[in-house]
């Protein structure tokens, strides 16, 4: 010990403690070799660029479960989607507003969000829309106003396609439109998989947090069933991933195990610059850009596009 004082009790108990995982190189163009999910890992070649944008595609980043990196993952995949040149924008729907607030909108200032798109007919999406400090990134905000939609909306005539409705004017404008959908099934979650055409499911490598995801698929696929044909899931993203432990290990074997090609090869660790990037409301792909963690958002915008979750 280099001071002699050990640790406080306090900070080896402290549960939210963030650490930096390293991560064991992989050589380049690592076909064959395993990656994190016990599968080979292909190379997810940088796509090429698009010679126009639109029509875009509805991505509902979902799950119940509250804390999985729902928010975390929209900027950032959205912010990687962008350097490839793809045109995004992401929609905040969550009444926390936290997206919004992660990418330096002041919510508190707004005078109208999404919840006014929802509630009342008169107002054009593109008076709402913010441009992000990421070029190509664009963000229509939210704050608590949204909370009180669901109720609002409840005697709505088609109530579930309310959002699908709204978005449908920008949607020659930008290639990917990324949703970031509440931690809950209610019906802004419901409004979400029925304007979507894919689902991405971040799941934090935690058992508990794979108890709720069966649950999750089961909606999505009565959506599918009764509301949104088109709907299918892009995949399951595991995130908060500690390499060094076996619990972590365990759970993403054992997703693989369940849902095969569904679970995305890129996975996402556990590190203290996700919350410093929040701060600095900016993505972890300019925050941190050389951080093994730009580089698995970097290599999730591939994987999506190589699996036509993207364009």
């Amino acid at each position: 010990m280099s001071d002699g004082q050990p640790p406080t009790a306090d900070a080896a108990l402290e549960p939210d403690t963030l650490i930096d995982v390293p991560k064991t190189p992989r050589p380049p163009g690592s076909d064959g070799a395993l990656g994190p999910t016990g599968r080979p890992l292909p190379h997810f070649p940088t796509p090429p660029q698009l010679a126009g944008h639109g029509p875009a595609r509805i991505i509902a980043m979902c799950n119940q479960k509250g804390g999985v990196g729902k928010t975390t993952t929209t900027i950032n995949l959205g912010a990687a989607l962008a350097e490839l040149g793809r045109k995004v924008l992401l929609v905040d729907f969550d009444p926390q507003g936290a997206l919004s607030v992660g990418l330096g909108v002041p919510t508190h200032e707004l005078d109208i969000t999404i919840y006014n798109l929802l509630t009342e007919r008169h107002h054009d999406i593109r008076d709402v829309i913010q441009h992000t400090t990421t070029p190509g990134l664009d963000v229509v905000p939210a704050n608590i106003d949204l909370s009180a939609a669901e109720v609002q909306l409840v005697g709505e005539v088609a109530r579930e396609q309310i959002l699908a409705r709204a978005l449908r004017p920008i949607m020659d404008d930008y290639d990917v439109v990324m949703i970031d959908c509440q931690p809950s099934l209610g019906l802004l979650t419901v409004n979400a998989l029925t304007a979507a055409h894919g689902v991405i499911i971040p799941l934090e490598c935690e058992f508990f947090a794979m108890r709720g995801v069966a649950l999750l698929v089961e909606t999505i696929e009565k959506i599918t069933d009764r509301l949104n044909p088109r709907l299918q899931i892009d995949g399951i993203l595991a995130t908060m991933y500690d390499a060094r432990t076996l619990h972590s290990r365990e759970v993403v074997r054992s997703v693989v195990d369940h849902f095969g090609d569904q679970v995305f090869h890129t996975v996402v660790s556990r590190t203290v610059k996700f919350p410093d990037a929040s701060l600095a409301a900016e993505p972890i792909t300019t925050y941190a850009s050389a951080h093994p963690a730009a580089a698995a958002y970097r290599q999730l915008a591939r994987e999506l596009i190589a699996r036509g979750g993207a364009a």
